[in-house]
C-alpha cells in the first residue's frame, strides 16, 4: 500500500496540511517562475529571442542608421576563414640532424654485423634494440645477409636518398607523401630487396622540415579582421523590419534591440500581473483540494507525482510555444488531463487540466483562443475517455481533441482577415494531431504512473476480469466453488461501490481474485467440499485448521505475484479479511482447552492483515461477510437480509477493520441498503407453476421437470409434495 500523508508526516511531526500547503507553495513558485523568465506581457515591444518565428510584420518606428555589429563580424570572420596557415622557411639543421641520425643508425647495424663473437640470435636481438629503426627478424636476417659491398652500397644510398628528400618543403600532413616519394628516388640498379631494404632503413627519419607559426598566422588573421569596415545599416520610417513567418535571425534581433522593440522579461507590471494570476489559481487549487476530500489528497506520492507531471506539462509548454505559429496547436497538453482522469478522477482532471491551460498560454499574443483551445479540446477528451477502459476508447478521446480543437480555431480564427485558407487548415491539422499525440502520451504515462503509485490502469483491470485469464482459469479448475463465491461476492461489491462512488471495476477485479490462495487447498475450504465427503478439519488440531484456512491469503499473494497483478489488485488479496480471528477454529480451541480462553493464544487464529485500508477493499471484507453468512442461513425475508448485513457491518467496525478507511456512517448506509437490494434479487421466491391436467387425448401433459425447474428429475409426485410444503416467501436452495 501508499503511504499516506499522514503517515509520512507523523513520522517528523509534522501535519498532514502543513505538508500539502508546503507542496502547493512550491508549485505556486515553480509556475511563476515560468510565467515572468520565459515570456512577459508585451505593450509596444516584442519578447522574441533568436531562433523564433515572428508572429507578424514588424515595422520600424522611425528613420535610423546604426553601425551593425552583426553585419561587420560576419566578414571579418569571412576575411579571417580566408586566411591560410603561415608556415616559416626550410630548416636545414633538421634535416642534418636527421641524417647523422640514420648515419649512426647505420653505423650501429655495421658493427653488429662484424661482430665475429656474436651469434645470429645476438645479432637479431641487437638489431632489434635499435632506437630509430623497427626491423622485423626477416628484415634484419636479409641486413645480416647481405656481402660487405652490397651494404656498403645500401648505406650511401640512404644517406642520398634522404638528403634528397629533406632538401624538399615538408609540412604537417606531407610527411607520408614525402615517404611514399621514397622508391622513385631510389637507383633502379638496386634489386627489389634491398630497395625494400633502403625504404624501411630511411621511412622513420623523415619529418617535417617547415614547421607552422602560429603567431604569424595570428598576426595575419588580426590584420585581415583589422582590414574589414564597419557595416552601417540604415532603415526608414515604415519599413518591414522582419515578415510574419519569418525567423528572428542574430542581424534582425540586433535591429530590433536597436529600436527598443524588445521588451525586458523581467518588466515589474508582468512580475506584478503574472504573481496575481499564480496567486488566484493556487488559492482556488487549495480550496478545491480541501473541500473534495479525495482518496489522492491523502496520499502524499500521488499528490508529489500529480505537481510534478503539472511542472513538467508547464515547463515545456512555455518552452515551446511561445512566439510560435503552429507548434501551440501540436502541443499534447490535453494529455495531461487525461492521464489525471484516468488514474484518480474525471473532476480532478478537469479542474487541473483547467489550471494547466490558462498558465499554458497566459502572455501570449492570442492566449486567450489559445487557452480556449486547450480547455475545450481537454474537456471533450475526459468526457469520451470516462476511465479509459478500451484502446478504443483512447482512440476516440483523440479524435474529440482534435474536432473540439478545430470548432476552437475555426470559432477564433476566421474571423481574422490576415489568416489565409491554408493557414486555417494547417491548424486544424495541427489540431487532430494534438489529439492523436495526446491520447498516445496518455496510454504511456498512465500505465508509467500506474506502476509508480502501485494503481491499476481501467485496461489492466479490463485484461484482469476476463474470464481466461490463466489465473481465473487456475481458480476456476481448482476451486470452482471457491470461484462461484468470488463472482458472486463481486458482483455484491462491485454495486455498493458504484453507489458511493468508489471505484466498481476495481472492486470487481479484486472480489474475483481475493480468494485465489484456496485453489492451492480447495478441499480444505467447505464450498469445494463434495456433499458426503468427510471433513478434513475434523481430525485437525484448532490451531492447526486455523493456519491451513488464513494460509489462503499468504497463498493468494503469492499466486498474484506469480501471474503479475497489480499491487492494487493484491492489496484485495491480502486485506479482505483484514486482522480478524477465525472464529470456528478459535472456538474449538477453547473449547478443547477446558472453556479456558486464557489457555489458547489468539494470535495464532489471527490473519495477517493488514486491515482495509481503502474504501474499496473494505468494501470487499464487508460482502465477502455477508455473502458467506447468506449462503449459511439463508434468510428467509428482507427484515432478516437487513439483519445478516447490519449484523456483518456492526462486527467489522466493532473489530476496528474500518478505522484505516474514509468510509462515512452515511457510505456504510448505502452499502447496506446495495447488500440488500443484492440479497433480495439473489435469494428471490421461486413462482409455482401449476400442473396441467390432460382434459382429452388432444392436451397433452407437461412433464413434472418442465413444470418447476426445481424440479428437474424428480417425479411429478415429490415436485407436488415439493410444492405444497414451500410457503410462500421462502427461498429457493
Amino acid at each position: 500500500m501508499l503511504r499516506s500523508v499522514s503517515q509520512n508526516s507523523q513520522n517528523f511531526g509534522i501535519s498532514p496540511r502543513l505538508v500539502r500547503l508546503a507542496l502547493l507553495i512550491v508549485v505556486a513558485g515553480l509556475t511563476f517562475s515560468t510565467m515572468v523568465f520565459p515570456i512577459a506581457t508585451r505593450p509596444s515591444s516584442y519578447t522574441m529571442k533568436v531562433g523564433d518565428v515572428s508572429q507578424q510584420d514588424i515595422q520600424a518606428p522611425y528613420a535610423l542608421s546604426f553601425t551593425s555589429q552583426v553585419h561587420t563580424e560576419q566578414l571579418r570572420e569571412e576575411a579571417v576563414s580566408r586566411v591560410a596557415p603561415v608556415y616559416l622557411p626550410v630548416d636545414p639543421s633538421v634535416a642534418r640532424q636527421q641524417i647523422e641520425l640514420l648515419r649512426a643508425s647505420l653505423n650501429f647495424i655495421s658493427v653488429v654485423r662484424g661482430d665475429m663473437y656474436a651469434t645470429m640470435e645476438q645479432k637479431l636481438a641487437d638489431l632489434a634494440a635499435l632506437e630509430n629503426i623497427q626491423l622485423s627478424r626477416e628484415e634484419a636476417e636479409q641486413i645480416l645477409a647481405l656481402s660487405d659491398a652490397r651494404w656498403q652500397q645500401v648505406q650511401q644510398e640512404s644517406l642520398v636518398v634522404l638528403e634528397q628528400i629533406m632538401r624538399n618543403t615538408i609540412r604537417e600532413g606531407q610527411v607520408k607523401d614525402a615517404q611514399r616519394s621514397i622508391p622513385t628516388l631510389i637507383s633502379f640498379t638496386f634489386p627489389q630487396d634491398q630497395a625494400l631494404t633502403v625504404t624501411k632503413l630511411i621511412t622513420p627519419f623523415i619529418i617535417p622540415n617547415s614547421l607552422y607559426s602560429e603567431e604569424e598566422t595570428l598576426a595575419a588573421k588580426e590584420a585581415a579582421r583589422q582590414s574589414v569596415q564597419p557595416v552601417t545599416r540604415s532603415f526608414i520610417a515604415g519599413e518591414i523590419i522582419v515578415r510574419r513567418g519569418q525567423i528572428i535571425t542574430p542581424s534582425t534581433y540586433e535591429a530590433l534591440v536597436e529600436f527598443g522593440l524588445i521588451e525586458s522579461p523581467n518588466n515589474p507590471r508582468s512580475l506584478i500581473a503574472s504573481g496575481a494570476l499564480v496567486v488566484s489559481l493556487a488559492a482556488l487549487t487549495g480550496m478545491y483540494f480541501n473541500h473534495r476530500k479525495m482518496e489522492v489528497w491523502d496520499n502524499f506520492r500521488a499528490l508529489a507525482l500529480i505537481a510534478l507531471t503539472f511542472i513538467a506539462f508547464l515547463y515545456l509548454a512555455r518552452l515551446v510555444i511561445p512566439n510560435r505559429a503552429v507548434i501551440p496547436y501540436v502541443f499534447p497538453i490535453p494529455a495531461f488531463g487525461l492521464v489525471i482522469a484516468c488514474l484518480f478522477n474525471m473532476e480532478l482532471g478537469l479542474v487541473l487540466s483547467l489550471v494547466l491551460s490558462i498558465f499554458a498560454a497566459y502572455g501570449l499574443p492570442n492566449g486567450l483562443s489559445l487557452s480556449v483551445f486547450y480547455i475545450v479540446s481537454t474537456l471533450v477528451g475526459i468526457l469520451i475517455l470516462g476511465k479509459g477502459q478500451r484502446i478504443s476508447s483512447f482512440f476516440m478521446a483523440g479524435l474529440g481533441v482534435g474536432a473540439a480543437g478545430s470548432a476552437v480555431i475555426l470559432a477564433y480564427r476566421l474571423p481574422d482577415a490576415g489568416m489565409d485558407l491554408f493557414g486555417i487548415i494547417t491548424l486544424i491539422g495541427a489540431s487532430f494531431f494534438n489529439g492523436v499525440a495526446s491520447a498516445s502520451l496518455t496510454l504511456l504515462l498512465q500505465f508509467l504512473f500506474a506502476q509508480l503509485l502501485g494503481l491499476a490502469t481501467a485496461l489492466q483491470l479490463m485484461e484482469l476480469s476476463r474470464h481466461d485469464h490463466p489465473l481465473q482459469q487456475f481458480i476456476l479448475q481448482n476451486a470452482p466453488g471457491s470461484f462461484q463465491h468470488s463472482l458472486q461476492v463481486a458482483i455484491m461489491a462491485e454495486q455498493a461501490a458504484e453507489k458511493i462512488g468508489a471505484d466498481p471495476l476495481l472492486v470487481r477485479v479484486g472480489a474475483i481474485y481475493h480468494d485465489a490462495g484456496k485453489s492451492l487447498n480447495p478441499s480444505f475450504f467447505i464450498e469445494n467440499q463434495i456433499p458426503g465427503n468427510i471433513n478434513p478439519h475434523n481430525d485437525l488440531d484448532p490451531a492447526v485448521s486455523a493456519q491451513t484456512i488464513i494460509r489462503h491469503v499468504t497463498d493468494g499473494v503469492q499466486l498474484a505475484r506469480k501471474y503479475r497483478l497489480p499491487s492494487r489488485v493484491i492489496d484485495f488479496v491480502r486485506e479482505h479479511h483484514g486482522t480478524l480471528v477465525t472464529r470456528y477454529q478459535y472456538a474449538k480451541a477453547i473449547e478443547a482447552a477446558g472453556g479456558d480462553p486464557q489457555m489458547v493464544d489468539m494470535e495464532k487464529f489471527r490473519y495477517p492483515g493488514p486491515r482495509p485500508q481503502s474504501r474499496e477493499t473494505a468494501i470487499l471484507m464487508m460482502a465477502d461477510g455477508v455473502q458467506a453468512r447468506a449462503r449459511a442461513e439463508l434468510p428467509a425475508d428482507e427484515e432478516g437480509q437487513r439483519q445478516l448485513v447490519r449484523s456483518v457491518i456492526d462486527f467489522c467496525q466493532k473489530e476496528g477493520q474500518l478505522d484505516d478507511t474514509r468510509l462515512t456512517l452515511s457510505d456504510l448506509n448505502t452499502i447496506a441498503n446495495s447488500f440488500v437490494t443484492n440479497l433480495k434479487n439473489t435469494y428471490h421466491p421461486r413462482i409455482r407453476y401449476p400442473e396441467i391436467k390432460a382434459a382429452s387425448a388432444e392436451v397433452p401433459t407437461i412433464p413434472a421437470a418442465e413444470q418447476n425447474p426445481d424440479g428437474a428429475g424428480k417425479s411429478s409426485q415429490e415436485v407436488e409434495s415439493q410444492q405444497q410444503t414451500t410457503e410462500p416467501g421462502s427461498v429457493s436452495r
